[in-house]
């Protein structure tokens, strides 16, 4: 596993690649925390996209019959290694972690530009 911290200055650019490049992936949304333990909120239901607004700064994660939003997050961690993107966490400002698992390994192409 190769899990790293994604910069800030990353993360639109980073977010609209993955999901330029996403087709038939399937995924599911975890929500951790102290308080709510781990909380399954989609189970392996079709992912469409990813996306971080910069104005609203709110990442949001699209899958099939779920809108999962993260406002004002403060850290995103990625596992993609050379065979590619395995998961991503975004850490909101509450502390609460929000990760995508992807059921398949997404093979990413690399960005057209530097990322």
């Amino acid at each position: 596993m190769a899990t790293r911290a994604l910069p800030k200055s990353e993360w639109e650019a980073y977010f609209d690649h993955v999901s330029k490049h996403l087709k038939a992936e399937t995924a599911e949304i975890e929500v951790a925390s102290i308080n709510l333990g781990d909380q399954i909120e989609a189970e392996w239901v079709p992912f469409y996209g990813v996306s971080y607004d910069p104005k609203d700064d709110v990442i949001e994660f699209v899958l099939e019959g779920v809108d999962h939003l993260v406002p004002h997050p403060k850290e995103v961690y990625v596992d993609d290694s050379i065979e590619g993107l395995r998961s991503i966490k975004v850490v909101g400002a509450d502390g609460v972690r929000h990760i995508a698992k992807l059921k398949e390994v997404l093979k990413l192409p690399p960005p057209d530009e530097c990322v």
